[in-house]
């Protein structure tokens, strides 16, 4: 896919942080860290200022976006690599030679009803997105506008 993409899909498992966690934050605005996918990682890296992102339930019965996101704050090094009680701690990252990196994303709107994953897969205009290849794992990854404004269409019905 190009560089010049400007929507994008993070995935997160809601009883960790849900998109009701990222309305709640101070500000609305919160750091996108513990990714730990060097293709997931290089997405963040080409995340700008101002575009706007799918928020992702996974792991919940029915997975489904659940929101929109915006990109609050482009990638800088991802500290909880350097923090041994940190889940997401990684011996080889360092501040000298940080290897993960994240985002700050700010809370833009939950959508009225979430958009299950079953329903996205009957969506014409959706059969090429990413998140619906067989297979795919990707906790970011681009979105086409077209794949964009479809879910917007659908999130408003």
């Amino acid at each position: 896919m190009p560089t010049s993409v400007n929507f994008w899909l993070v995935k997160t498992e809601p009883e960790s942080f849900s998109i009701d966690n990222l309305a709640d934050a101070p500000q609305q605005t919160t750091c996108w860290d513990g990714v730990r996918n060097y293709q997931a990682r290089n997405y963040m890296r080409e995340m700008k200022l101002g575009e706007r992102v799918l928020v992702y339930h996974s792991s919940v019965n029915p997975p489904a976006v659940v929101g929109i996101a915006t990109v609050a704050r482009e990638s800088y090094p991802d500290h909880t690599a350097w923090d041994k009680k940190d889940p997401h701690y990684d011996p080889q990252s360092t501040k000298d030679n940080p290897r993960w990196f994240m985002v700050d994303l700010k809370f833009e709107r939950a959508f009225k009803r979430p958009l299950p994953l079953d329903e996205l897969r009957g969506v014409k205009a959706l059969q090429e997105m990413e998140l619906l290849r067989k297979g795919s794992r990707l906790s970011v990854q681009p979105v086409r506008k077209g794949e964009f404004e479809a879910i917007l269409k659908l999130a408003e019905v």
